[in-house]
């Protein structure tokens, strides 16, 4: 009875460690590579220029998902690749419309058993909205990376096609099962919550600055050293199947010598959310601060965040966050403290319980 007992706890452990992680935690036969599907959608990664010797002046979103493929037979030794063109923008023209259509379709792809990972060519502008983004979204905990260049194709030593590969090995790897959405360039893995574009040119512009990198891809597979705690993916709240649209926030930018125009024309605009990035802490300059207490008045969500980019946002520090029913950001900078407010709304309008939202993802 006892030995009946402790088998019957041995299988449903197993079988709630399977239904956790779902079809992308059950081993691929030895040998067998992982089916991968490329998503494209655009950016400098498939941009073409009139000279190799230059990477101003060229045109972003040129180039077709199997051109990009084409271009580096070598993946079909670290996966079954499959192509489909999502879209095709330069990615400061990114939207909302735009990631409700590719979150959709993710989530569809990673419902499959055939599919093992889904890596996704992106502008690097807006990668870290864009895997954040999909990072609250994405409803499986099988790999999504993400990933660009800061060449065009045409360019000498273009960085696009290594990016590639490394972006493929990364979304078939086991080991990246559960790690969040990821962001692969420059033989670096980041997660989508912390990473950021830190230099307008350089190849090493991706980078997590005070947290630092998940881990490095080398010798074709991936060395992880730490990873994100913040809830992402499959352990979210957050369902957008039936959206069609979010609600909009805008963000507001503190410098000296500002004045509440931006903000009121924003309220005015209908805006069910302002982002605050203030100076230092998320400060409210005095000219500022009365108008976006008018604006909480009358149901807009106000969140401080920071223009400086790293550090905490201290609730109730340059500000009385309790009184003025205002939302400290934790970490998030203020592009993807929009993103995060802009969810949140469509779950709930209470203030502290987004706080709480906040301080979990």
């Amino acid at each position: 009875m006892q030995f009946h007992f402790k088998r019957t706890c041995l299988t449903m452990a197993i079988g709630l460690v399977l239904f956790s992680f779902g079809p992308s935690a059950q081993a691929r036969e030895p040998g067998a590579l992982p089916n991968v599907t490329i998503l494209a959608t655009g950016g400098t990664i498939a941009g073409t220029g009139a000279s190799s010797t230059t990477t101003v002046g060229y045109t972003a979103a040129k180039v077709g998902v199997d051109a990009l493929i084409e271009a580096v037979p070598e993946l079909k030794k670290v996966a079954n690749v499959k192509g489909e063109q999502v879209f095709q923008i330069a990615s400061e023209n990114m939207n909302n419309e735009y990631w409700l259509k590719l979150a959709k379709r993710v989530n569809t792809l990673l419902a499959q058993n055939d599919v093992d990972g889904i890596v996704i060519t992106h502008g690097t502008d807006t990668i870290e909205e864009t895997a954040y983004f999909l990072d609250l979204v994405v409803k499986s905990k099988k790999p999504v990376v993400i990933v660009g260049a800061m060449r065009p194709s045409t360019a000498i030593s273009a960085d696009g096609p290594i990016n590639l590969y490394n972006a493929v090995i990364l979304a078939g790897a086991e080991e990246s099962v559960g790690k969040g959405v990821l962001v692969c360039l420059n033989d670096q893995i980041n997660a989508g919550r912390e990473v950021t574009k830190t230099n307008t040119s350089s190849l090493d512009t991706f980078r997590t600055p005070e947290l630092g990198f998940l881990g490095y891809i080398q010798d074709n597979k991936p060395h992880f050293y730490r990873q994100s705690t913040r809830k992402n993916t499959a352990d979210t709240e957050f369902d957008i199947s039936g959206l069609d649209s979010l609600p909009r926030v805008d963000i507001v930018y503190g410098y000296a010598n500002m004045d509440p125009t931006a903000l009121n024309a924003f309220v005015a605009a209908g805006a069910k959310g302002i982002i605050h990035a203030g100076v230092g802490d998320g400060s409210l300059a005095n000219t500022v601060k009365p108008a976006l207490i008018e604006a909480r008045k009358k149901g807009v969500l106000i969140v401080r965040s920071s223009r400086v980019g790293n550090g905490i946002i201290a609730r109730n520090g340059e500000a009385n966050d309790d009184e003025l029913d205002f939302v400290a950001s934790d970490t998030l900078n203020p592009q993807k403290a929009r993103i995060l407010l802009m969810l949140a709304l469509t779950r709930t309008t209470d203030s502290k319980a987004i706080q709480k939202i906040f301080y979990t993802y």
